[in-house]
């Protein structure tokens, strides 16, 4: 790869010199623990919410098979989205939480890996397919369903070092366990 594929402070990492997207070579960075955590909600409405949290809408237990596609999204989020390099996962985590005053689940995705690029894209991809998960079983049930917001939560790792939403001390990022 030359030279014009890399990015300089001054310019867009993933354009080419002549403005082409292109992925960043990773090849001479140190490999780091990274970690990030992402997070979404989706309101399903009064119909379909308690048959989710019972297992009982039409096509099964949604919440179940969302965990599973959560961690496969994670696996395979450089096959969906472009520029990704393929990282090599210690873990994920996947964690939602009821809320039935607001008739939604919330969801919280924790990545982990010793790599030379972030896993921010992989947290932030199984949030999502886990509510789009969500929203394919429910939707025979109720249609006006809102998915989001879905937003990165915290990262460690890096050159960038690390970062927690809404937070000045970006060194104290939640832990989840292992």
């Amino acid at each position: 790869m030359d030279d014009s594929s890399r990015g300089s402070k001054d310019s867009l990492t993933h354009l080419d010199a002549q403005g082409r997207p292109t992925m960043v070579d990773v090849g001479d960075k140190t490999p780091t623990d990274r970690r990030a955590v992402a997070s979404g909600v989706i309101t399903v409405g009064p119909r379909a919410y308690p048959l989710l949290a019972d297992g009982d809408l039409p096509k099964g237990d949604a919440l179940v098979t969302a965990r599973l596609a959560a961690i496969q999204g994670v696996k395979r989020t450089w096959e969906t989205i472009p520029l990704c390099h393929p990282i090599p996962l210690d873990g994920v985590e996947v964690e939602w939480t009821l809320v039935p005053e607001r008739y939604a689940v919330e969801v919280t995705v924790t990545t982990r890996c010793h790599a030379r690029t972030g896993i921010e894209m992989e947290a932030l991809h199984g949030a999502a397919v886990f509510l789009l998960t969500i929203y394919d079983m429910a939707k025979a049930v109720e249609r006006e369903m809102t998915i989001g917001p879905l937003r990165l939560e915290a990262k460690s790792g890096g050159r960038s070092g690390d970062y927690r939403r809404g937070g000045d001390d970006a060194g104290s990022a939640p832990h989840r366990g292992s």
